[in-house]
Parts: C-alpha cells; sequence; structure tokens
C-alpha cells in the first residue's frame, strides 16, 4: 500500500508574477495537449491498436513541461521509458508519435520502437529506455563527451538524464554518479519521484526516501521541488543546468508528483489505497495550473477551453494519421540494426536457410 505522505521540496518557490503570461499559457497548453494525448493512447491501446508495454504521464505533466523548458535546443535528454510527453514537449510532432505507439512507418523511427523508444537526434532527445537505468551509463557518457570536446561556460552544452525513483536503487545509478563526481561532468540526474516504484512506494524500497540527497557520496548536490508546480521545475531545472554547464557541476534534481494511474495501462494499482488515490487525484496537476491561471487573469473560461478543444482536435488528427499510416515493410526489417555496415549482420527471416549453397 502507497504512502501517501507528501515531502516537501527543499528548493524556493517561484512567483508566478516573474514568469510572462505568454509562457505560463504555453505550458499549460503543452500540459494539456500532454493528458489529452496520453488518454487517447490509453484508450488505444484499450482497441488493440497500440501493443507491447505503455507506460503513461498521466499526473507528471507539470514535471514534464518544466524540465522540457529549461533545456537548450543543443542540450541531451535520455528518458526512461515514460517518455510520450516529453517527446511532446520536445517538440516532436503529436502525429508522428502516435504513429510510432501505432508501429507505423510514420512514427519518430519508423515504427521500429514503438512506446518507449522515442528518439530524435535532431531535437537531441536521445531515447526512452525499456530497461530500468539503461539510460544513466550513456547519458554518463554523452556528458563526458562534451567535457571532452568543449569548455565550460553559460553557452555550453549540458546533458538532462531522467528516471524514475526505483532507478536510485540500482547499481548503475551509483557507478555512473561516481564517474560524474570524479571527472566533473555537466549532467543533471532528474528523479521523477511519483512515490511508486512499479508497486511499492520509496519509503519501503529506499533506506534515504530523501531521493535528492543520494548523491552525497558522491559529492553531488541535490534539490527537491514540487513536481506539480511547472514554473518551479523549470526555475530548479535552470539552476541545476546553470551548474552543470559553467562549474561542470553534476546536480541532482527530485521532482514529486502523483502518478494517477497504474504503472502502465495494464496495471490497475490494486496496491493503492483509496486515500492514497483520492490525494492524487486533489493534487492532479493540471486543473490546478488551470485554477491557478485562472484566479491570476492570465487565463479565462473560454480562453481555457479554447486550449481543451484545440488539444482534443490535434490527438483526432494524430489518431488519424496514425491509424492511416502504413506499416513498415518486412523486407526493411534488419535496415538499422546497426548505424554503419557492420560485417555478418543479421538478415535472415524466419524460414530462410542457414547456409545458402554456393
Amino acid at each position: 500500500m502507497a504512502d501517501t505522505r507528501r515531502p516537501k521540496a527543499t528548493g524556493k518557490t517561484t512567483k508566478q508574477n516573474s514568469v510572462s503570461a505568454d509562457a505560463l499559457r504555453g505550458y499549460y497548453t503543452q500540459m494539456v495537449l500532454i493528458r489529452e494525448f496520453e488518454l487517447r493512447a490509453s484508450e488505444m491501446y484499450a482497441r488493440a491498436k497500440i501493443g507491447g508495454y505503455c507506460h503513461l504521464n498521466l499526473g507528471e505533466e507539470a514535471t514534464v513541461v518544466g524540465l522540457m523548458a529549461a533545456l537548450k535546443p543543443t542540450d541531451y535528454v535520455y528518458m526512461t521509458y515514460r517518455d510520450h510527453g516529453y517527446a511532446l514537449a520536445r517538440g516532436m510532432e503529436p502525429g508522428a508519435v502516435m504513429a510510432e505507439l501505432f508501429g507505423k512507418s510514420t512514427g519518430v523511427v519508423g515504427g521500429y520502437g514503438g512506446s518507449m523508444h522515442m528518439f530524435d537526434l535532431e531535437r537531441r532527445t536521445m531515447g526512452g529506455y525499456g530497461i530500468v537505468g539503461g539510460q544513466i551509463p550513456l547519458a554518463t557518457g554523452a556528458a563526458f563527451a562534451i567535457n571532452y570536446r568543449s569548455k565550460a561556460g553559460k553557452n555550453a552544452d549540458a546533458v538532462m538524464c531522467l528516471m524514475g525513483d526505483g532507478t536510485t536503487n540500482i547499481g548503475a545509478f551509483h557507478e555512473s554518479l561516481n564517474l560524474a563526481g570524479l571527472w566533473k561532468l555537466p549532467i543533471v540526474y532528474v528523479i521523477v519521484n511519483n512515490r511508486l516504484g512499479m508497486g511499492t512506494s520509496v519509503e519501503h524500497a529506499s533506506a534515504e526516501p530523501d531521493l535528492y540527497k543520494r548523491g552525497c557520496a558522491y559529492r553531488i548536490p541535490g534539490e527537491r521541488v514540487d513536481g506539480d508546480d511547472p514554473v518551479a521545475v523549470r526555475d530548479a531545472a535552470l539552476a541545476a543546468l546553470e551548474k552543470a554547464r559553467v562549474d561542470r557541476q553534476p546536480m541532482i534534481l527530485e521532482t514529486l508528483s502523483y502518478r494517477l494511474k497504474g504503472h502502465s495501462v495494464v496495471d490497475p494499482a490494486r496496491y493503492r489505497s483509496k486515500e492514497d488515490t483520492e490525494t492524487a487525484q486533489e493534487n492532479d496537476p493540471v486543473p490546478a495550473f488551470r485554477n491557478r491561471l485562472l484566479k491570476s487573469g492570465v487565463l479565462d473560461d473560454k480562453a481555457a477551453d479554447a486550449i481543451h478543444e484545440a488539444a482534443e482536435k490535434t490527438v483526432d488528427e494524430a489518431v488519424k494519421f496514425a491509424d492511416s499510416s502504413p506499416d513498415p515493410l518486412p523486407a526493411e526489417m534488419f535496415d538499422r540494426v546497426y548505424a554503419t555496415a557492420v560485417a555478418n549482420a543479421p538478415g535472415a527471416f524466419p524460414g530462410d536457410p542457414v547456409v545458402v549453397a554456393s
């Protein structure tokens, strides 16, 4: 049964009036699009349009938008398998993201990746990873490459590596942090703490449940921020990225949010108590941010409703695009196994002879 305690953020609270009205409306627009997209993805999975695994960002929209708003276009971001919202916020076309979920050739990686592997080199969005923690060593390596090739400074590139709370207990996390701290790499490790590593609460899985402190053995500072506030997340991420760029100081940022649904779309989340589920719903960041903007006069009901209608239309079009797109051709199955030609690369189909007579 999940723990319903709500730990406090350690960072400074950002005043809304320090952010432009256009930026606030933009954040809300992105949050609504991600919400509508993920709800439709859940529906399409139930209709068997999407196969395999499917993990949603429902309840984490503020965290997603705040983190992506802090990145420069030239920064690198490595994601977990819960990656649809990040792909959208990083600028991937909704139709192409939905087509990837459908396994269609018009998807962001041609239907090869599916739900867990959104990748776009042009946007330096280096993919989601189906293996828990699989992204951490690679992200650390990218930070090493930046350190090796360029000088520190405000305009330097940096790496953001996303992970869930449960990932902080695996060996690759600690090995990577040790190297990052030792070599002073420009990387920010973001722990998206939705309080449940699959079905186990943080308090029942981590001897140190304050996950932003997990880097202390490697002299990597950490901060915890309210993941339900996109502005607070953005500002905390900007500060952490600046430390990484200018001082070559790796950082940890822990964002706190609630996962509104189960671990994946097929998880009924029976391990959650009624109280915990109600707490998650009460802290839903999308209506909360809407109410905040309405109260401050940044939005009125008509404008907010228009944002929702536009998001629904965009997602409708994304589904139509995905559904009408062609499947990948079987003859192309082995085209992207390796980035460059490799001797003896696989190329045989089921039923083909193992040895071809000369």
